[in-house]
């Protein structure tokens, strides 16, 4: 009963639908170091990769039957390192709309956030 409520009120709580999540390497100029990311959910090990400049680590996941996906990522680059949620449910079900995408361009200032990839916001920094 409360999923067919939710289906019809809150459609974009309906669980079973598929984003993508990409991360983008979007230094100006590390061509000499690269982004190291691993990422990562409590059922899934998404293992790690190395990213040039303009490369991209992605996936695509289903919301589970409970609604709660929620995956990590950690980053580093040099001496700095950062553990950031990459998709957690509550926060990204809506914000990643209307395109379910949930995309993040790293940079040497911090982390931003497009669900669109044209239009950027920075969420955080570094440190």
């Amino acid at each position: 009963m409360g999923m067919i409520f939710m289906s019809i009120y809150q459609p974009e709580y309906f669980c079973g639908l598929e984003y993508d999540v990409r991360v983008i390497n979007g230094f100006t100029n590390n061509s000499s170091l690269p982004l190291v990311i691993w990422c990562s959910s409590d059922s899934d090990d998404l293992g790690g990769r190395a990213l040039q400049e303009g490369d991209d680590f992605s996936w695509r996941l289903q919301i589970n039957f409970w609604c709660s996906n929620h995956f990590w990522c950690t980053m580093k680059w040099d001496a700095m390192r950062r553990k950031f949620d990459a998709f957690k449910v509550p926060r990204d079900l809506q914000r990643c709309s209307p395109f379910r995408m949930c995309s993040w361009l790293v940079r040497e200032d911090g982390f931003y956030f497009s669900n669109d990839e044209v239009n950027w916001k920075k969420d955080f920094s570094w440190l």
